[in-house]
């Protein structure tokens, strides 16, 4: 993720799009609403970031259509979904959680897992505890492991601010906010992921992200994401936060090249 501001204050101020559903599945306690699109496979499956549900990717679905399967869903507590009991909200139940809804919902793998700042990571962490799940990752300003740890070493203030802004989260944002770490050391880290993977990171920023930001927390860990996935490079496209909308097309040429069948 670019910063927890910059998506933690869009997920406060987006509205959601009317989008009908295909359907709805009890998963873990909740009762998940999602959005399927027939197409050929590899199935495309969007993990919205902190704050959002599954409208945030209704442009990219529209251009989709016909052309490529997909498959977006609101999380426990966004959109049309229910909230999951009292429980941890890490990136691991996140991940399995997602496993879980996509075989409930009768979509087989493998699959194109695209995910947006700290759905990035949530699909990050699937691809490392299901690697025989996907068959390509599409990361979108994605939130880096080592992210908040980063922040509140390095810029203070910012970490500060954040702490503030997190008053205006809702519930189901709250819990995904305070656990996000709490099962990464669980994760190997070490060797390079071994799937296809392609990293856009964005080059608009918020005032938030001051120059001390961007030097010390922001490149560093966009950088580290090529030793952590084995890309080869960082895609930089002209675009804020929400890549997907300001730069449909660099995400759309992404999501062609990550659904061509491996040689």
């Amino acid at each position: 993720m670019k910063s927890f501001c910059s998506l933690a204050l869009m997920g406060v101020l987006t509205g959601c799009a009317a989008w009908p559903l295909t359907g709805r599945l009890p998963v873990d306690g909740a009762t998940l609403a999602y959005a399927q699109e027939a197409g050929p496979t590899p199935t495309i499956v969007f993990q919205s970031g902190l704050g959002n549900d599954r409208t945030t990717w209704k442009g990219l679905v529209q251009d989709l259509r016909g052309r490529q399967a997909t498959f977006a869903f609101d999380r426990p507590g966004y959109g049309d979904s229910t909230a999951v009991p009292a429980g941890s909200r890490d990136p691991c139940h996140i991940a399995d959680e997602t496993r879980e809804l996509l075989r409930a919902a009768g979509v087989k793998p493998p699959y194109v897992l695209v995910g947006h700042s700290l759905g990035g990571l949530y699909q990050y962490v699937y691809a490392r505890r299901h690697p025989e799940d996907v068959a390509a990752l599409v990361l979108l300003d994605p939130t880096h492991p080592k992210h908040w740890e980063t922040m509140q070493r390095e810029v203070p203030p910012t970490t500060g601010v954040m702490k503030g802004m997190r008053a205006l989260f809702s519930t189901a944002a709250r819990a995904e906010f305070d656990d996000h770490a709490a099962c990464l050391d669980q994760i190997d880290h070490d060797r390079p992921l071994g799937i296809p993977t392609q990293v856009l990171v964005s080059t608009r920023f918020s005032l938030l992200e001051r120059s001390d930001f961007q030097s010390k927390v922001l490149w560093p860990l966009r950088e580290d994401w090529l030793r952590l996935t084995g890309a080869r490079q960082l895609t930089k496209v002209d675009a804020g936060h929400y890549i997907h909308v300001d730069a449909p097309n660099a995400v759309m040429q992404a999501l062609q090249v990550a659904a061509q069948p491996s040689p």
